[in-house]
């Protein structure tokens, strides 16, 4: 029996520069350690955008949902509006740990809200997350530049962070975070 099923999931938020690569890592994670859950986010974008599968909503119904109690955390960033579902409260309770990708000035609260709550922080060089960045294509080269420029932004103090470099191929990044990420055993 694992420690998350006694006293409930850890909500593990993945963070990182855009280009890090935190959806690729945790399609792979989910992939190696099928209990994970992922949990899929509501944001403002349009839903033909690709990246990360999350359900598309226009900012007036996203308002709606505020009002409607149906985020258990919400923020702001990038012109757009993101929401953790409060679903997620459900299955931490079941004791299943929980990844979802996060953005880090919605950490303090989240660190608030959720009593076992882990931070998997995903860094990469600053040529390779340019790299990345100019290869998906959805940013111009000055949007390319604003994300660099934020790359490299400080984590609230007090949390509990683990750190994972993705500089190197992707399956030995998923198998340095799965080991780092396993349930603590009682």
């Amino acid at each position: 029996m694992t420690l998350a099923s006694k006293s409930g999931g850890r909500l593990i938020a993945v963070v990182g520069p855009s280009g890090v690569g935190k959806d690729s890592v945790m399609a792979g994670l989910q992939n190696i350690m099928p209990d994970l859950h992922l949990v899929r986010r509501i944001i403002t974008r349009a839903p033909e955008l690709g990246g990360e599968d999350y359900d598309a909503v226009s900012v007036s119904q996203f308002r709606t949902l505020i009002e409607d109690g149906a985020f258990a955390v919400h923020w702001g960033a990038h012109g757009l509006h993101y929401g953790i579902p409060i679903t997620v409260k459900y299955q931490l309770g079941k004791g299943t740990d929980c990844l979802v990708n996060f953005s880090r000035k919605a950490l303090a609260r989240a660190a608030d809200i959720f009593p076992r709550f882990v931070v998997l922080n995903i860094t990469a060089k600053p040529e390779t997350l340019a790299h990345r960045l100019a290869t998906r294509g959805r940013e111009t080269e000055k949007e390319i530049s604003k994300r660099l420029a934020q790359a490299d932004k400080p984590l609230p103090a007090g949390l509990k962070v683990i750190n994972l470099a993705n500089d190197g191929p992707l399956p030995q990044t998923i198998a340095r975070g799965a080991a780092l990420l396993q349930p603590v055993s009682s």
